[in-house]
C-alpha cells in the first residue's frame, strides 16, 4: 500500500500558510501486512503540522457557528482541560504551570488571534504576558478581556461531557475574580465549541487514519494465529500481553489495555443488567480447540486513536472452516452494522440514530446490541453516545447531542444468534470497526472484518 507518511507535506499544504518542514521517510516495518510507523521525531513533526492546520481550520468555523467571541481555556500542570491538552504542542507531555489559551475571533477578514497567557512558549500561539513587566498572570487575563471588550466569553464545564468540562472549580473561582463583575457576567458555557473541537476530523488526519487503522487491523490477525497460540497450553492473557509487546515494539500506543475472551459450545452465555453476554472468567483462561475468540484492541499514532474488536475460531482436528452457524452469527453482526452506518444523518441525536438503527435491525430479524460511540483525539471519543450496553433505550444527556459531519465512529455493537452446531445455543458476536462520516455517507476506514479468523491460518484438509 502507499505509505501515507511520505504524501503527508501535499496533503497539508492547502491547510498551512508555511511549508512543512521535510518529513523523512519511515523505516520498512517487519511484517508485510504491517504499515510502517515513522520514528518519534517524525511523529511529532506531523502532529504539529496537523494541530497548527486544525487550529487556522476548526476553530474560526467553531467559534462563529456559536457566535463566541472569545473563548478562555485554563489547565494546569498534571491537572490538563482535555482541550488543552489536544492543543500543545507534540513534545509537551503536560501543561506547563498553568497555562491559559485564549481565542478571540475578529472576523472573518482578521481571523482569530490565538494568545497564550503562560510563562513559556506555547507552540505558534502568540506570548500575551511577560512576567517581568506584570508578575500577576489573572490580572495580565483581565486587561486582555478588557482590552478586547468581547461580548460572549466562552468556557469548557459541562454537566454531560467530561471532554467538556475541563475548567477546574478554582480555576474558574479565579477567571471570575479576575474580570470581575461585568465581563464574568458575559461568560458562556456549552458543548458546543470543546466537543466541536475534539471530534471534528480534517481531510489531512483523515489521509493518515487508514494508516493507523492499517496497525491495528495487521496486528490483530498475527495475534489471533498459530504463531502465538497453542490450543491446550496458550492463556488469553498470554495473548492480551503478547499485543501489550508488539504495540510497545511498534512505538504505537495502547489507550485501554486489551481483552481476550472466550465463547464455548459447553459454556451457555449468562445475563449482565437483563443482557445476554459471554461467558468472560475473571482470571485466564486455557484456549482450546473449538473456542470462538474475541478481542478488544486499542491503540492510535499521530495523536488519533482506534479501537478495534474481531472475532476468531480455533479449529477442531479435521476442521478446515468455521461452523456454519458461527460463520452465520458473525453476518448475523455485519446485517447491524449495515442498520447503524446507513441510519447516520447530520443533526440528528445519537438517540434518534440508536431508535432507527434497532428499528432496521429488529425489522431484519436480527437480535442487536449496539453501543457505538465517537472517536479521534480520545478513544471514546467526543460526540454523542449511540446506545449503551446496559440499555438500549437510549442515554439521557449523552445521547442528546446531534451527529455532526467529519467526525469518526467506532461502529461498536453486537448480534446474538443461536449457533445449530451448539446445541442451539445462542453466541454473542461483537465487532468493532473505525468510520467517518462525511456528513452524508458512512464509510469503514480501513474495511471491516466479513469472515471469521482462523487458527491456524492456512488449514490443511
Amino acid at each position: 500500500m502507499v505509505r501515507i507518511f511520505k504524501l503527508l507535506p501535499a496533503l497539508l499544504a492547502p491547510f498551512l500558510l508555511v511549508p512543512l518542514l521535510a518529513i523523512s521517510a519511515p523505516a520498512a516495518a517487519a511484517d508485510p501486512d504491517m504499515p510502517a510507523i515513522p520514528d518519534l521525531r517524525t511523529q511529532a513533526s506531523v502532529r504539529d503540522a496537523i494541530l497548527s492546520a486544525r487550529l487556522d481550520t476548526v476553530v474560526p468555523k467553531l467559534m462563529r457557528k456559536h457566535g463566541v467571541d472569545m473563548w478562555i481555556l485554563v489547565a494546569r500542570e498534571y491537572n490538563e482541560d482535555p482541550v488543552v491538552k489536544s492543543m500543545l504542542p507534540a513534545t509537551w507531555m503536560s501543561a506547563r504551570r498553568r497555562t491559559v489559551l485564549i481565542f478571540q475571533d475578529r472576523g472573518p477578514d482578521a481571523g482569530v488571534d490565538r494568545l497564550a497567557v503562560a510563562r513559556y512558549q506555547v507552540g505558534d500561539f502568540t506570548p500575551a504576558w511577560n512576567p517581568e513587566e506584570q508578575k500577576d498572570q489573572w490580572a495580565r487575563i483581565g486587561e486582555i478581556v478588557r482590552e478586547r471588550d468581547p461580548k460572549t466569553i466562552a468556557i469548557n464545564i459541562s454537566d454531560e461531557f467530561a471532554l467538556a468540562d475541563g475548567l477546574s472549580v478554582s480555576q474558574h473561582r479565579q477567571l471570575i475574580a479576575a474580570l470581575g463583575p461585568d465581563y464574568a457576567s458575559r461568560l458562556v458555557s456549552h458543548d458546543g465549541l470543546a466537543l466541536g473541537w475534539l471530534e471534528t476530523r480534517i481531510p489531512a488526519e483523515m489521509a493518515l487514519y487508514r494508516t493507523i487503522m492499517r496497525a491495528a487491523h495487521a496486528l490483530i490477525p498475527m495475534g489471533f494465529s498459530e504463531k502465538v497460540i497453542t490450543p491446550g497450553v496458550t492463556s488469553t492473557q498470554d495473548v492480551v500481553w503478547w499485543y501489550r509487546e508488539r504495540l510497545a515494539d511498534l512505538r504505537l500506543d495502547p489507550w485501554c489495555q486489551p481483552t481476550v475472551s472466550i465463547q464455548r459450545a459447553e459454556v451457555p452465555t449468562f445475563s449482565i443488567a437483563g443482557m445476554a453476554a459471554p461467558n468472560r472468567s475473571s482470571g485466564p483462561q486455557i484456549i482450546a480447540h473449538g473456542d470462538l475468540l474475541h478481542v478488544d484492541f486499542c491503540t492510535g499514532t499521530l495523536g488519533l486513536k482506534t479501537d478495534t474488536q474481531q472475532m476468531a475460531y480455533v479449529l477442531k482436528a479435521g476442521e478446515t472452516k468455521a461452523p456454519a452457524g458461527l460463520t452465520a452469527g458473525l453476518h448475523a453482526a455485519n446485517r447491524v452494522q449495515d442498520a447503524v452506518t446507513s441510519s447516520f444523518a447530520t443533526g440528528i441525536t445519537g438517540n434518534q440514530l440508536l431508535a432507527a438503527a434497532r428499528e432496521k435491525a429488529l425489522a431484519a430479524g436480527l437480535d442487536p446490541l449496539i453501543y457505538t460511540h465517537p472517536i479521534g483525539i480520545h478513544g471514546h471519543g467526543a460526540g454523542p453516545w449511540i446506545g449503551a450496553w446496559e440499555d438500549q433505550s437510549g442515554v439521557p444527556g449523552l445521547g442528546d447531542y446531534p451527529v455532526g459531519a467529519d467526525t469518526a465512529w467506532s461502529i461498536e455493537l453486537a448480534s446474538f444468534h443461536t449457533v445449530p452446531e451448539w446445541n442451539n445455543q445462542k453466541a454473542r458476536f461483537m465487532l468493532e470497526v473505525d468510520a467517518f462520516f462525511d456528513g452524508s455517507t458512512v464509510r469503514y476506514i480501513d474495511g471491516r472484518q466479513t469472515e471469521l479468523l482462523l487458527i491456524p491460518r492456512n488449514p490443511q484438509p
